[in-house]
């Protein structure tokens, strides 16, 4: 086989393997995006290999439209590519890659350990969901060391879940110290790596499951709703993927199609947003109605070391605390002032958007009162110039 059909090399760039990986090759007749396969019943050749293929529909042998199909492998590669992993579980939204791993760890009687700076449809799955079926929660500071965590296991303890950067507070957190703690104990580590794809190797630093919600930076383009699970082990996959089936868990074709368009681009729009993101981050840090600006990359943050020692690079979402004088009125009468930036959720597309988070940060191990009002910021591909222009104006609309 010649040597530009095998799967691109690990040496590689990233901008290299995202062009080449899920495909067959440079050299392969045919277009060059895989087509988008889409289909429910799956012909058998013989009653035999229904039977044969049914013992194996997890190593990619079509047996029916929930099993996966071409297009679902090409993005499994794709995604084990940026994440490091070896085997890859789609599944229709970021929030169902949080909700499939707990499900497959966890069952009536065990224990969870979780950030309290967590995203906060996490945090709803632990009080409501696990909580019905008589799993435990305890939420603890992000901000804790190895022997902190360690002395939060408990006997029943299975998972210990991570988020670093904490969703809306931006605080991170300490992986391989964490995971010593918990593989000393036998837990399970989880890690949503959202805000770090690429830039966070989550299987380098002890992570077992790590989670993306493929809606924002893959997707690219805000209109696909999709999720992945990567594992690094045979056993994590199958535990993974066993569970995502016995709950019904898809992916649809077309989405995965679209994410697999995302991702041939999602290098170069990566790095220009974050290079945007600091622009506009170290900016609202010189501006005098601003307390202080959340955002790992900057010197500022209070865990910008462990950001130098684990990180790569950062992505275009951080957050922003005004000065204490200022109400929530000012707060709202400033975003809406702006005309650059949407009000919506998610992030990671092509468009800046600004949320306020007052009121949208819930504590229980940790103080949620940041010193003043807070919005998160998410940096697109405008012109920083643009952008900076739209904030200055919008800035001006507060009290003096």
């Amino acid at each position: 086989m010649p040597d530009d059909l095998s799967p691109p090399h690990k040496a590689q760039g990233f901008a290299t393997r995202m062009s080449h990986a899920g495909r067959a090759g440079t050299r392969a007749h045919g277009f060059v995006n895989p087509p988008v396969h889409r289909g429910s019943t799956v012909l058998m050749p013989s009653a035999q290999a229904r039977r044969d293929f049914a013992k194996d529909r997890f190593n990619r042998v079509m047996t029916y439209g929930t099993a996966g199909g071409p297009t679902h492998y090409a993005l499994e590669d794709v995604i084990c590519e940026i994440e490091g992993g070896t085997r890859c579980v789609l599944v229709g939204t970021g929030l169902a890659a949080v909700t499939v791993p707990l499900m497959a760890y966890l069952k009536t009687g065990d224990h969870c350990l979780m950030p309290d700076s967590v995203y906060g449809p996490a945090r709803n799955i632990a009080n409501g969901l696990l909580a019905n079926y008589g799993i435990a929660t305890t939420f603890y500071d992000p901000t804790i060391g190895e022997a902190e965590i360690a002395a939060l296991i408990q006997p029943n303890t299975k998972v210990v879940y991570t988020e670093s950067p904490g969703s809306h507070t931006f605080e991170l957190q300490d992986i391989p110290a964490i995971a010593r703690a918990a593989h000393a104990r036998g837990c399970t580590v989880m890690m949503d790596n959202t805000w770090g794809i690429h830039n966070f190797m989550p299987f380098q630093h002890g992570v077992d499951v790590s989670i993306q919600a493929l809606t924002k930076y893959v997707g690219g383009h805000s209109d696909v709703l999709l999720g992945s699970i990567t594992t690094n082990t045979e056993e994590d996959y199958l535990k993974v993927r066993t569970a995502a089936s016995q709950m019904g868990h898809f992916a649809a074709p077309d989405d995965c199609w679209l994410a697999l368009r995302g991702a041939r681009t999602m290098p170069v729009r990566l790095k220009h947003q974050e290079q945007s993101g600091l622009a506009v981050a170290r900016w609202f840090e010189s501006r005098p109605e601003v307390q202080r600006v959340l955002h790992p990359g900057l010197p500022s943050h209070p865990q910008h070391a462990l950001f130098q020692r684990d990180f790569r690079g950062s992505c275009s979402l951080f957050g922003v605390v005004l000065q204490p004088r200022y109400s929530e009125a000012d707060l709202f009468r400033l975003i809406d002032s702006l005309k650059l930036f949407g009000i919506g959720a998610s992030w990671g597309g092509y468009e800046s958007l600004a949320l306020p988070t007052t009121g949208f940060i819930t504590r229980t191990a940790t103080s949620d009162d940041l010193g003043g009002q807070t919005m998160r910021i998410h940096i697109g591909l405008e012109d920083v110039a643009d952008l900076i222009a739209d904030l200055e104006q919008g800035l001006a609309t507060l009290p003096r």
